[in-house]
């Protein structure tokens, strides 16, 4: 009982810590529904939706499909995305501001944990407007709605991929405790991960490809709720709780990495600095 105090005390502190400049958190989220425009003109000149002889099919998408992916990829990347998470967790390595976590009864996962799930809330508390709204001026985009069961799907997806982004970012902030910079590291993370978790393109365009990057946990991050939505091919009945599976399994795997990297990096580490 006293352990989930605590979680709900860290988790409130961070909500009320996000609302104290919500002005500029407000401004900061809305501007990032602005490149969702030059997506949708940027195929409409792909697909030469303009033009008089349009392309009709790319790799198994229409135009509409195509936009309809981008935002459901948005959407998954909205939950999976952990902006500052692992160049913050370097950085108290670095200066010495871990040692709070090592010196009192706060597991340091944990709190990172439920300081990142305030900064969803506060940040889907602000943005559940302008997603409304993006998805039905968009509606013309989509097939037919999702039906009940698909959309739980698509929730449990999106939520296991907030977790594993979490984790994935975590672990890379814990490296710090064998390197003193990481944001190198982090920067090619970034790269792979915008392209193998589907968020430049779908994972179906990437051919024999593809099928060495969907063994990896980055498609989880965008790619699966939007395949999941489009009812893609292995996406729909038994082999959509077989992909769910294997996404639980992920992040089991991944929460071990990060307590293994957590532990092995506090034996070594020297508490300088703060």
């Amino acid at each position: 009982m006293s352990r989930m105090r605590v979680h709900w005390v860290i988790l409130k502190t961070c909500i009320e810590e996000r609302f104290v400049y919500r002005g500029d958190f407000a401004f900061a989220t809305l501007v990032r529904f602005l490149p969702i425009v030059t997506q949708i003109f940027l195929w409409a000149a792909i697909y030469g939706v303009t033009t008089s002889q349009p392309r009709g099919v790319m790799n198994g998408y229409t135009y509409e499909q195509m936009v309809s992916y981008y935002l459901l990829a948005m959407l998954g990347r909205a939950f999976s995305s952990m902006p500052g998470l692992a160049s913050g967790i370097a950085r108290d390595i670095r200066d010495g501001t871990i040692k709070k976590f090592l010196t009192q009864p706060i597991d340091m996962l944990g709190y990172l944990f439920w300081h990142r799930v305030a900064h969803k809330l506060v940040y889907y508390v602000v943005a559940a407007g302008p997603f409304a709204l993006v998805f039905y001026l968009c509606r013309g985009y989509f097939d037919r709605a999702p039906d009940a069961a698909t959309l739980a799907a698509c929730l449990a997806s999106l939520i296991m991929g907030f977790l594993i982004g979490f984790l994935l970012e975590s672990a890379i902030g814990f490296v710090g405790f064998w390197f003193l910079e990481v944001s190198s590291l982090l920067f090619i993370y970034m790269m792979i991960n915008y392209f193998l978790s589907g968020h430049m393109i779908p994972l179906d365009w990437l051919g024999r490809f593809g099928d060495w990057v969907s063994v990896l946990p980055f498609k989880y991050l965008a790619y699966v709720p939007a395949a999941i939505v489009q009812h893609r091919e292995g996406y729909t009945g038994p082999a959509l709780i077989r992909e769910l599976s294997i996404e639980a399994a992920w992040i089991i795997v991944l929460f071990i990495a990060n307590r293994l990297l957590f532990h092995f990096g506090t034996r070594r580490y020297s508490a300088y600095g703060g």
